[in-house]
């Protein structure tokens, strides 16, 4: 399947090149036939659509094009667009995109139930186009750099990712020649060669091995869910500034290799979370960035055998930046041990047998823990301090409290598909409304918490003038929850909601950050 998707050598594929000039005989018409030889000598599937020659209205007059009967040559473009893996779009830029004929042509085709839907989860859209790439040809007067860099390629960012994109049609790589108005006959067919060769390299795939490098990297990327990681980072330098005052911590090594055993552990957890919740990501309606998984493994992006041998890596550098972290850290190398194994297991546990915890109804408070006392206590230990000095836990406390609103709110969106696995987050024990009065309970808890901290100056006073900014938040946060848990409505995407409640969760760990830092 893959090997089909994209283009690898030896498999064949449909090319479909489509003539935007509303004059066959101009030079795009020249540089769409050399690229259709060129194709043609790769031994691919070609078909040609010359926008010039079909008979269509390219001015919708309906609401929407669903209501426009479509004329017979769009129905038959249609057809090829399906019959296509890669398209190949010949047109010139005028006043900065696209001719008015090629616009109309895809204002027509590219409608709902076509090219896209509309869905819950993501940005509300789908693309029904996966699995095509596509390559733009266009030329122009003005000269290439000057439209890239004065004009931001408004054309093409239109074209690319707008439209064909949105659809779903991945990747689009560009190909610009210009100034055409400048261009002497030698330059001009030197163009229509390049156009040419540019066909013949169809041989070796549509899809380029940059092209797939980059795929798998931003596949890989997507799946490590970076977006987690730095309130694990602001918690562990909190626990290392407490335990090593007045001293610049976060430019010593042994700081860094501690992090980068955190970084690895968050890797895996997250990779063997994807492998795991799965059959909830699959059902999943309402994901987004921060619920639902990275999707990588829904839409193929990576197999599961990629993803293991990702966790095994993970692991693997875990143990050797722990080996390592053991040889330059001053702290008592049991403490370290059992600190960070405990926190491994606790992280892995999430949703690894043979704990399950976030099956068991105790995911929301293993995230709690770990995120917050768990690394900040390890960045304790790992720069001189002991366990069980009551610093790092009075430090933990309130962060604790502040994480479990979001955390809980995290898992309403998913409440449906996580149901329908027996994943027992808190939202599926208790329902949608209670997991909202839940969150409410956690916020005015940990708001109180803060308030305390501060007046009593617990913490070595490392949550000085956190009520400021907390309580506000919290005030909000009680008034955006309140007034959720009035609508009348099933469980769903509460996009802001969680927004908030994130931005919570900051205040717990920038403001005794700037304290012990500064």
């Amino acid at each position: 399947m893959l090997a089909k998707r994209f283009g690898s050598t030896g498999q064949p594929f449909n090319v479909l090149v489509i003539l935007g000039h509303p004059r066959s005989d101009s030079f795009c018409g020249a540089l769409a036939e050399a690229f259709c030889q060129g194709a043609r000598a790769a031994g691919v599937q070609l078909r040609r659509l010359d926008l010039s020659k079909l008979e269509f209205d390219p001015d919708l007059h309906t609401p929407s094009p669903n209501d426009q009967p479509l004329e017979d040559d769009l129905c038959e473009a249609r057809e090829l667009f399906l019959w296509a893996d890669h398209l190949v779009f010949v047109y010139p830029t005028w006043w900065g995109t696209a001719p008015a004929l090629l616009k109309g042509f895809l204002d027509r085709l590219m409608a709902p139930g076509f090219a896209f839907k509309t869905c819950e989860g993501g940005t509300g859209y789908q693309g029904l186009l996966q699995g095509r790439s596509a390559q733009l040809i266009t030329t122009m007067d003005t000269p290439p750099l000057v439209h890239r860099l004065l004009y931001r390629q408004p054309g093409k960012n239109a074209l690319a990712r707008a439209t064909l994109g949105f659809c779903g049609i991945r990747p689009v790589r560009s190909l610009v020649f210009g100034s055409v108005k400048n261009a002497s006959a030698n330059q001009r067919e030197e163009w229509v060669a390049r156009a040419e060769r540019q066909g013949r390299r169809l041989q070796q795939g549509r899809i380029t091995r940059m092209e797939r490098f980059r795929h798998k990297t931003g596949a890989w990327l997507r799946s490590l869910r970076l977006q987690f990681y730095p309130m694990s980072w602001v918690a562990y330098a909190i626990g290392a500034l407490a335990a090593s005052p007045g001293n610049p911590v976060l430019g010593t090594s042994v700081f860094w290799v501690g992090y980068l055993c955190l970084f690895l552990l968050e890797v895996a957890t997250v990779l063997i979370n994807e492998l795991i919740d799965l059959p909830t990501d699959q059902r999943n309606r309402y994901f987004n960035a921060f619920t639902g998984g990275s999707r990588v493994l829904v839409d193929g992006s990576l197999s599961q055998q990629e993803v293991k041998v990702g966790i095994g890596v993970a692991l693997l550098g875990l143990l050797t930046s722990t080996i390592w972290l053991l040889s330059l850290s001053t702290g008592a190398p049991i403490a370290i041990i059992a600190v960070l194994g405990v926190l491994t297991v606790l992280a892995i546990g999430y949703t690894a047998p043979p704990l399950k915890l976030s099956y068991r109804g105790l995911g929301e408070v293993d995230v709690a823990v770990t995120h917050s006392l768990g690394v900040l206590l390890c960045g304790y230990v790992f720069l001189g301090g002991t366990w069980n000095d009551p610093t790092p836990w009075l430090l933990s406390v309130p962060m604790l409290l502040g994480i479990l609103p979001s955390i809980t709110l995290a898992g309403i969106p998913d409440l449906q598909a996580d149901a329908l696995v027996s994943k027992r987050t808190l939202a599926v024990r208790f329902g949608f409304k209670n997991a909202l009065r839940i969150a409410l309970f956690f916020v005015l808890l940990s708001a109180a918490a803060a308030l305390t901290w501060q007046v009593l100056g617990l913490a070595n006073g490392a949550y000085s003038g956190i009520a400021w900014l907390v309580v506000p938040h919290a005030v909000l946060l009680t008034w955006l929850l309140y007034r959720q848990i009035r609508i009348d409505r099933d469980p769903g995407r509460i996009d802001g909601l969680v927004v908030a409640s994130l931005g919570y969760v900051v205040w717990f760990g920038l403001v005794p950050l700037l304290r012990l830092a500064l």
